[in-house]
């Protein structure tokens, strides 16, 4: 097949909807669910502490430019909160609250002892240099260096960061304490407290999300097509393990635009493209460039969003074809769009389920890191994949007994866990 041209198109429309308010009008439902009690509602709506930071970093041009940072606990009734830093020129404080927020629900899910978190600097990492990113990692980390603890605060990788930004924070928590603390952050590099199968994890929930949907839809992996919206490191590893399940990939997308193969995109040749070619599929001759926002519309059974939020609308939801949906990203349907996926009878695996694969890892990494013992791949698989597999079963069995869809039953489970623990725990 020819190389083609990628078709120029803008990203999918998106509502630019306040993440925030799709958060809580979902709490919203739970919470009248599950009858919650004025009090209880009124501490879990609004996170423990908000911190803003500036942080001071000499340029590689000799000029100090100052970054602002944030740090949102939303909640620690369960345990040391959890959460992702976001490197990102778009990051704003009501975007980390409602991360930080879905970070105490997904935990929460999955039953793991966390608390959520979330933290984020405004910065285009894009344009700045190893030295610079280092810097500003160690200056927030700094800045930070009270609210972050292994048994206080576990921040994470998140958009914009990775294993190296998580080592120079480790780095710079342990000298400031005078210790060696590889608790105190997960996504780190593995010669430096790194779980194995932490790269993989969160696609691979996805895949194990997706695998036990359909066995509830009555429907075969290996007789049923996908779409994956985001082709970074979920989005692909999604892709990989769903399609070693059996499943027909038949378009992805990434920054560069979405491509199609009605025959079934060859997984591992993309892979191989994107690491030759700057992490882009611009150019991959296994697939026809489409427009990017009719990946979503497109006639699959199931659609992976693994992107970024409020991708799928009350714009686009009318239109998507897929009778299953597995959120790979955080907050990738509006809140808007609900009504309508829930009248098309499309079933949702909501992100605070689909995609806690990565912090069931992660806690995996701090145990291990808590007990200075390392656990084998198949240890770590074996039990993330137990989890996924009885967090989804919880889920679903809830949604039957209150007759909702999938992702307001997630919330009603995360949510009652949260509630019942402050009732034994003996209120505020």
């Amino acid at each position: 097949m020819a190389v083609h041209t990628v078709y120029k198109e803008p990203a999918p429309i998106m509502d630019r909807e306040n993440p925030l308010e799709s958060m809580m009008s979902r709490f919203n439902i739970a919470a009248e669910i599950l009858g919650l009690d004025e009090a209880t509602y009124d501490v879990l709506k609004a996170p423990d502490k908000q911190v803003i930071v500036n942080i001071p970093v000499t340029m590689d041009n000799g000029k100090i430019h100052v970054f602002e940072g944030y740090r949102v606990i939303h909640n620690t009734i369960l345990g040391p909160s959890k959460g992702g830093i976001r490197y990102d020129k778009n990051v704003h404080l009501d975007e980390v609250k409602a991360l930080a927020a879905w970070m105490t629900w997904k935990c929460a899910v999955v039953d793991i002892p966390y608390g959520g978190a979330k933290g984020g600097i405004i910065c285009d990492p894009t344009t700045m240099s190893a030295g610079e990113i280092e810097r500003m990692t160690r200056g927030y980390t700094l800045a930070l260096k009270d609210v972050f603890g292994p048994d206080r605060d576990i921040p994470a990788p998140d958009m914009g960061t990775g294993p190296r930004e998580m080592a120079w924070l480790m780095d710079e928590f342990s000298k400031t304490n005078g210790m060696t603390s590889p608790a105190v952050v997960t996504g780190k590099p593995l010669v430096m407290g790194g779980s194995l199968g932490r790269t993989e994890a969160t696609g691979r929930g996805v895949m194990v999300s997706t695998l036990a949907a359909l066995k509830k839809l009555g429907l075969k992996p290996t007789e049923v097509s996908a779409a994956v919206q985001g082709f970074g490191n979920v989005g692909s590893w999604a892709a990989v393990l769903l399609h070693a399940e059996g499943v027909k990939i038949k378009g992805v997308s990434d920054i560069s635009g979405a491509y199609w193969n009605e025959d079934g995109i060859n997984i591992s040749d993309a892979i191989a493209f994107k690491d030759a070619h700057n992490g882009r599929l611009e150019g991959f001759a296994g697939a026809t460039p489409m427009n990017p926002n009719e990946l979503l519309t497109s006639d699959v059974d199931v659609l992976v969003p693994a992107a970024v939020e409020d991708v799928i609308t009350e714009h686009n939801a009318h239109h998507i074809k897929a009778k299953l949906i597995v959120e790979g990203a955080n907050g990738p349907t509006s809140a808007s769009a609900d009504p309508i996926i829930n009248e098309k009878g499309i079933m949702v695996v909501p992100d605070i389920l689909a995609n806690s694969g990565g912090v069931t890892v992660s806690y995996f990494e701090w145990v291990q890191n808590k007990q200075g013992f390392k656990w084998s791949l198949d240890m770590v698989t074996e039990r993330a994949d137990r989890i996924m597999n009885d967090a989804f079963e919880k889920v679903y069995e809830t949604s039957k007994k209150y007759n909702v869809p999938m992702r307001i039953a997630a919330y009603v489970v995360a949510i009652d866990k949260v509630a019942q623990t402050y009732k034994f725990r003996g209120g505020f």
